[in-house]
């Protein structure tokens, strides 16, 4: 199992024109007064502390945010101080009954290049767990870019977002943080801690994909031996294009262009399936092949013990 490094990490983020247009798919602008940036920084600081140091959070370090602009700027402030290229993004689906609070119905963390991982054939996944946070497995269907996305550019519909891809591959998402209730506390709150992202598996690239019938595309997860989920690339509303449709768009708005290389992890189509270190997972895509891995307990990073 190697690292993926993309052909292009992300560069120097323009700023976003303050007169630009509400973009498709669910992405609005928001009017919220953007918060102090010491708030940013600090809650920012707590989560990439513990992460680094495998420790896990009793509450939410700091106050929750208001909205999903002020989400972002956190996870904004968590992405500089983490320092690693961004190698690409998970989209995750937010819940019908935060749509209209929010303003959106997807959202976006970042996957760093170490965290990115290419899996070659007989590799078994390892999924490092923060004792005390959660950790989840989720099966995805994970676009790779062929091409820059246009930086000011917020309108991609579902065409505009294939004529990018390069290959769509099978995958599985390691979803993690060190806060156990981040997904009861909501999307916002997932948003700001790097959109409960630990790591991405990249598998095997789906053969003529463009020609197949996204109903004929499904999978099924289990944990220990036992089926928790299944379902497939339509099991979230419009399939894997709508949620890179809304990668680009959001990316573009924060000032975060998709680039040529990164890959987009469209969101989980079994479900999201807690684990923990020493369970068993396997992620099957029909016809595709099973991607099979075991959770143990993270250590700290090398030198933030």
């Amino acid at each position: 199992m190697t690292p993926v490094y993309p052909i292009q990490h992300e560069r120097s983020r323009p700023v976003p024109r303050a007169d630009a247009e509400p973009g498709e798919n669910g992405v609005k602008h928001s009017c919220e007064t953007p918060e102090d940036l010491a708030t940013s920084e600090a809650v920012a600081g707590r989560f990439v502390a513990a992460r680094r140091a495998a420790r896990s959070l009793p509450d939410y370090p700091g106050p929750l945010p208001a909205s999903l602009d002020i989400a972002y700027a956190r996870q904004d402030a968590a992405i500089a101080l983490w320092g690693e290229p961004i190698a690409g993004w998970k989209v995750g689906r937010i819940p019908d009954a935060w749509v209209e609070r929010l303003g959106e119905d997807r959202l976006m963390g970042p996957v760093f290049s170490s965290r990115l991982q290419l899996l070659e054939a007989g590799d078994e996944l390892t999924f490092p767990v923060i004792p005390g946070g959660f950790a989840a497995v989720e099966a995805e269907y994970i676009f790779r870019l062929a091409h820059d996305a246009p930086a000011d550019r917020t309108d991609h519909d579902t065409t505009s977002a294939a004529a990018l891809v390069a290959s769509l591959h099978i995958g599985v998402e390691l979803a993690g943080s060190p806060l156990a209730t981040i997904n009861e506390l909501g999307p916002a709150v997932v948003v700001s801690d790097f959109g409960n992202n630990a790591g991405v598996f990249l598998g095997r690239a789906i053969p003529d994909w463009r020609e197949r019938e996204w109903a004929r595309l499904s999978c099924r997860t289990w944990i220990d031996g036992r089926e928790v989920g299944r379902g497939g690339a339509l099991t979230l509303p419009g399939g894997p294009l709508a949620a890179l449709a809304f990668a680009l768009n959001r990316g573009a708005r924060r000032g975060r262009p998709l680039r040529a290389g990164m890959i987009v992890s469209t969101g989980a189509a079994t479900g999201i399936h807690d684990i923990r270190p020493g369970q068993r997972a396997i992620v099957g895509f029909d016809g595709l092949g099973d991607l099979t891995g075991r959770a143990f307990a993270s250590l700290p990073l090398e030198g933030f013990a």
